[in-house]
């Protein structure tokens, strides 16, 4: 079998630990070693049912104990995984259903397993004709025998976020996983001492490999909850770190800024976050501010600064690239903005200065699994504290999309990937400046949109986190590239509240960023468009802008 697998099978032999499931309120137990006999007798039913080695297999569930068994049974019968987006109260299920059946023939999904809370999808697939079978109903008790993997084998086919309605998906090897699991295993010293606390959902990359294989493959004690219970009621993040004695979580930014309002209004020493080790910050780009008033308000709880660790990460690299060091604070690199915009050059600021610069956190130095490079429009590789397109190779990195065209290849002849973010190394340690498809070209200056974001939701009435910076293009209704800025705020609706929070945006926009935006638009709560795991679709949110 593969290493991958080996390791999984390995710790459930041996580890004493296991995974919580339904927390706080009706907490369930069972180890590692549980855990695994149910997943054997799911992955017998799966080959009693006519599964093949390499078949893809497409899982439609929330509830997280289900899908940690019914993945791993998948694996064990050597089946691929692929993670399907899941329909909200909010979805409209027709168009969940044409994306999704997009999906499966991209796939070529042999079955589809449905478990909690979307049993009730089946009847869809049902008059699709499409094979499923409902989790819960996978269970055999005949003798099986692990189907070996091979190592370059398909693993996890993971959508990759945005909209279904062009579907592509990373496709992530056993090879590619077993490499970035050992080095995060390492990075992150994780072992059967780690208790792992997570609300993320297990369709993203972050939540399924970052904090459910994670433990799995490390032994780990895992405290699971579903995105909706977090939503529900953020401090319960909080709460199960205190409780179980949290050491290691992960979210994007946003979710870190959420949590400190929580805890804002929460009673001093009424939570424990002192033994908390690891709080992995990535998946969408950090807002320094966010960052440090995290650590302020986590401060009261006993959680120490070296906890927060900003890291860089991508689908096509299994998971994580790069992160911090463990024994250091968020470190911060001060530049010239207009040396960064204009001539590409990421120009150390130590005068103290506040304006004109830019704080961009330093994301640690790239696993051993990748090897990370900078590199100009001609494909030349630059030097330290130059900005070009951040490429990856190695044993981590994908070799491949699936697309509806079919395959896609992701490397170049000397087999790096291009990633897609424009960033620059400084010794050794990897900063992410933007998406490049994100610039903003204006007046020869490089213009990030999260800046730009940034400035506009320190306006007072604009809902924090929720702010999109777009890109106009000549024709898009103005005569040269320029931007707009979409803001939600709950004076929306009011239109002489929303003429002055729209003057208020322009006016700091300016004075921080030196760029008059081409709009701003004033949205209600819940109108910009993100993925399920809450990132920003700026593509998307282009649509909302008028004319």
């Amino acid at each position: 079998m593969s290493r991958f697998v080996d390791t999984v099978v390995g710790t459930a032999a041996r580890s004493t630990r296991g995974m919580v499931t339904g927390a706080p309120t009706h907490p369930v137990r069972r180890s590692w070693g549980d855990l695994h006999a149910a997943a054997r007798r799911t992955a017998a039913a799966l080959v009693e049912s006519g599964l093949r080695a390499r078949e893809a297999v497409a899982v439609l569930a929330g509830d997280p104990g289900q899908v940690a068994q019914v993945v791993q049974g998948v694996w064990l019968a050597g089946g691929s995984v692929t993670m399907l987006h899941q329909p909200t109260a909010r979805t409209d299920l027709a168009v969940w259903r044409d994306d999704t059946l997009r999906v499966l023939r991209m796939i070529d999904a042999r079955l589809v397993l449905v478990g909690a809370p979307f049993e009730a999808m089946a009847e869809v697939l049902r008059e699709q004709g499409i094979a499923h079978r409902i989790i819960a109903d996978l269970d055999s008790d005949r003798e099986f025998t692990v189907v070996p993997a091979a190592e370059d084998d398909t693993a996890l086919l993971q959508l990759t976020s945005g909209s279904t309605a062009e579907p592509k998906a990373v496709q992530i090897t056993h090879r590619n996983l077993c490499a970035n699991l050992v080095d995060t295993v390492a990075r992150l010293e994780c072992g059967d001492s780690d208790v792992v606390v997570s609300w993320l959902p297990l369709f993203h990359d972050m939540g399924m490999v970052g904090c459910l294989l994670l433990p799995m493959f490390s032994g780990a004690e895992l405290v699971s909850v579903t995105p909706a219970e977090f939503l529900g009621r953020p401090l319960v993040w909080a709460e199960l770190m205190s409780r179980y004695g949290g050491t290691i979580t992960a979210a994007p930014n946003f979710a870190y800024a959420i949590l400190t309002r929580q805890l804002a209004r929460t009673e001093a020493g009424s939570l424990d976050l002192s033994r908390m080790k690891s709080a992995c910050n990535g998946a969408e780009p950090i807002d320094p501010s966010t960052v440090e008033a995290f650590v302020a308000a986590g401060s009261r709880f006993g959680l120490r600064p070296q906890a927060i660790n900003c890291c860089y990460g991508a689908a096509e690299s299994a998971l994580v690239i790069s992160l911090s060091d463990l024994s250091d604070p968020m470190l911060l690199d001060t530049v010239d903005a207009l040396e960064l915009e204009k001539n590409r050059r990421a120009v150390p600021v130590s005068d103290g200065r506040t304006t004109g610069v830019r704080r961009l956190p330093l994301l640690g130095v790239p696993f051993g699994s990748v090897a990370v490079r900078v590199v100009d429009d001609s494909g030349a590789e630059l030097g330290d504290r130059e900005v070009g397109r951040l490429q990856l190779r190695g044993d981590s990195v994908t070799r491949g999309y699936l697309t509806e065209q079919g395959p896609v290849a992701a490397l170049d002849d000397d087999g790096w990937l291009d990633i897609g973010d424009e960033g620059y190394l400084v010794d050794g340690q990897i900063v992410v400046c933007g998406r490049e498809k994100d610039v903003i070209i204006m007046g020869g200056r490089n213009i990030y949109p999260t800046d730009i974001e940034r400035a506009a939701a320190s306006v007072d009435g604009v809902r924090d986190g929720n702010v999109a910076a777009v890109r106009l293009m000549a024709g898009d209704g103005v005569a040269r590239e320029s931007f707009a800025v979409l803001v939600e705020s709950r004076r929306a609706g009011d239109p002489a509240a929303e003429k002055a929070l729209r003057d208020a945006v322009v006016h700091r926009v300016v004075a921080e960023i030196d760029a008059r935006p081409a709009s701003v638009v004033v949205l209600p709560p819940g109108s910009l468009p993100k993925t399920p795991s809450g990132k920003l679709r700026r593509a998307a949110a282009r649509a909302l802008v008028p004319g």
